[in-house]
Formats: structure tokens, sequence, C-alpha cells
């Protein structure tokens, strides 16, 4: 896996990754935002920003890749520092370009310029979620009310005063009718975005070791079983049912251990105490069992 990817990887979990003796790239939380003039929704997004000042090795870079591609800490920092080699040697003649990242090229100033590429959303919660448009309403002015003007002042005064009444009452309801279209619009866009959110989420499997210990706390008698490697979501009892004796069959301790907010029953192969062993038995299904298992963490 290149170094790019390993970053990419670790900008969906933390704020900032320290590329050692490069500089850093950190990650700034940007709200949902709605152009009402173009009809679109922008989901919640982090922005990608870089800082040469940031050069001390934090450690999270190459103890990820130690654990990613299974060797030690010493030869992980080994790789980097020869990546780092190359990307310096790039920016001294051309514009450096890191995938899904954004570019990096020296200005005249001799300056290192940083240009995200705003590709791929860092915001684990908006994870798949993209732009969403939506048909714009469009307002008609509704046609001046013609108000007849009794030819004398003292004809029908309270007819006339009706007439006056009712066309102030047509404009206000007209106005109050648009107004309350487009904003169900607005709220429908965004009921739309959460369960597009969720979606996606139930289905994506991040498998991120964390470099740093996991605390355990020994406050019940039975372990808990937290970490999850699904084989397949089933809306069917019976279809659920029979994955799970083909499992078992094949020495796995197959069990439902979830149903979505869909109500598909999410089918393991089996569930671990530990993240760690989680990881490791997963690389090995997808090589020999399954390429499509992922883990739930529930």
């Amino acid at each position: 896996m290149h170094l790019t990817e390993h970053i990419c990887q670790l900008l969906y979990r933390y704020e900032c990754v320290v590329v050692p003796n490069f500089g850093g790239f950190l990650t700034h939380t940007i709200g949902a935002q709605i152009d009402e003039k173009e009809g679109v929704f922008h989901p919640p997004s982090k922005r990608v920003t870089f800082n040469k000042q940031l050069k001390t090795n934090d450690g999270l870079l190459a103890n990820y890749m130690a654990e990613i591609q299974g060797i030690s800490y010493e030869k992980a920092l080994k790789i980097i520092d020869k990546e780092v080699g190359n990307w310096r040697s790039t920016l001294k003649k051309e514009r450096l370009v890191l995938r899904n990242i954004g570019t990096l090229e020296i200005n005249r100033d001799q300056k290192i310029v940083f240009s995200p590429l705003n590709r791929t959303n860092y915001l684990m919660s908006s994870f798949g979620l993209d732009i969403l448009s939506s048909s714009k309403v469009q307002r008609k002015e509704a046609p001046a009310p013609r108000l007849s003007v009794p030819a004398s002042p003292t004809k029908h005064p309270v007819r006339s005063l009706l007439k006056y009444t009712a066309a102030a009452a047509v404009l206000m309801l007209g106005s109050f009718v648009w107004k309350s279209l487009e904003k169900n619009q607005l709220e429908a866009m965004q009921v739309i975005a959460q369960e597009k959110i969720s979606k996606k989420i139930q289905e994506a499997t991040f498998v991120i070791a964390n470099p740093l210990p996991e605390i355990s706390l020994n406050l019940v008698k039975k372990p808990a079983l937290k970490y999850h490697l699904i084989a397949g979501s089933f809306a069917q009892k019976s279809n659920a049912e029979r994955k799970i004796a083909q499992l078992q069959k094949k020495g796995f301790d197959a069990k439902v251990v979830n149903t979505n907010s869909w109500g598909m029953r999410q089918v393991a192969f089996k569930s671990f105490e530990s993240r760690e062993e989680a990881v490791k038995v997963l690389r090995e299904i997808r090589k020999t069992q399954a390429k499509e298992a992922w883990l739930l963490i529930k």
C-alpha cells in the first residue's frame, strides 16, 4: 500500500497526520451547507490543510503502517523516510500530486503551497454522501388584484371594504404558501442526506488499527464480544439461518449479531473481544473465504 493511502485512511479518524521530516496534514470540520439559489445540499465535511512546521515524528503514521503491512516499526520509518526523499526531489522539479489529498508546489518565494483536491470527504459521519441536488421551486408572483372603485363613495361602502380585505388576504396567503414550500423542500433534502449517511456508515468498513493501546476494565465476568466479522446481511430469516448453517459446517461460530435499521439480519463468521485479533482473522477470511467480509463494531 502506498504511503498516501495510509495517510488517507488515518485522516478519517484523526485531525492531524504527521509525515516525519516533511510536514503535517490537518483536517477542519465544516458544517452542512445549503445553496438555496442552486437547490444544492453540501454535506458536512473535513477540509484538509498542510503545515510544514509539523515535522516531529509522533509515531502515528509509522505505527499504523507497521500494523497494516505486518512489518517492524523501524522498517516502517525507513519506508517513510525513503518516500519523503522522493517527494522532496519531485518538488524541486515540478508539482507534487498526492492522490486524494492535494497538490504541493514551491512558489516564487521558495515556500511550499498546498492545494486540497476536495474529492474525498474525510468526515466519517458523512462517508459516501454525495452532493444532493433538488429541483428548485419556481416562485411565481401572484397577479395584482383588480380593485374596482365605486363610482360614488357612498355607494355600497361595506361591499367595497370586503373586496379590499379579501385581496389583502390572498396576497398574504400566497406568500405564506410559497415560503412553506421552500422550507419543506430544504427539510426534505436534509432528511434524505441523513438517511444516506446512516446507510453508508452501516455498510462501510473501516479497518484502521489504533496505535494507542486500548484500556480494558474488568467490570464484568463475561468478556464483551463487540468486534464482529460480517459474512452477509439478509432480509429473510430463512436465508440468514441457511448462511449460519453453511458457516458452522466450516467450523465458524456463526450467528446473527445485529439487525440494522432496515431490518437486515447481519450474520457474523465469528465475534471477538479484541480488535487486534478481529482484524487479524478478518485479513485471513478475506484471503480464503470472502473478499467482501467486513468488521462491525457494536
